[in-house]
């Protein structure tokens, strides 16, 4: 049976004009360039942020992503407690991407969801790692625990507010 066919991936017709986080910003020391957007938009952009949290960012197993994301999470309530918002919302997507990320592993073999060969349909669901599902989960845990932390939201509230 084919694969089959959905809407091709959004990266295929990425602008890179017209998207919000650009390379080569220190939104440490312009935070005002920061926007919250959606998800987990900027994520693997924004620096020094980036750069510092994704040595920690793994989920490989489930014993791999306890400690990753307790590291995260850690990260997230240090950069709270500095005052630092950019910092807090950027380690909140990184435990987001852990959860999509490893689903994505859950899902296909691989982590391919698109079959770049056949005009990217979408390839069988269910063919990926089990193992990942708890990484998934372990890393979902994590997110939802620092979206409901009232100074987080508070924070979110206030920057969208004042920067978008």
């Amino acid at each position: 049976m084919p694969p089959e066919k959905a809407r091709k991936p959004s990266y295929l017709d990425f602008d890179r004009a017209k998207y919000a986080w650009k390379a080569g910003v220190d939104y440490r020391a312009h935070p005002e360039k920061y926007r919250v957007g959606k998800g987990e938009q900027g994520v693997l952009i924004c620096e020094p942020y980036k750069s510092e949290i994704v040595a920690h960012w793994q989920f490989k197993t489930p014993q791999i992503a306890r400690k990753s994301s307790r590291t995260i999470f850690k990260m997230f309530k240090d950069y709270l407690a500095e005052g630092d918002f950019v910092g807090a919302d950027m380690a909140r997507k990184f435990l987001q991407m852990g959860f999509t990320r490893a689903r994505r592993y859950t899902n296909w073999k691989g982590g391919k969801k698109y079959d770049k060969e056949h005009d990217y349909a979408l390839n069988e669901k269910g063919t990926g790692d089990p193992e990942k599902a708890e990484s998934a989960e372990i890393f979902f845990k994590a997110w939802k625990k620092a979206e409901a932390v009232a100074e987080y939201a508070e924070r979110k509230q206030e920057w969208r507010e004042q920067y978008g």
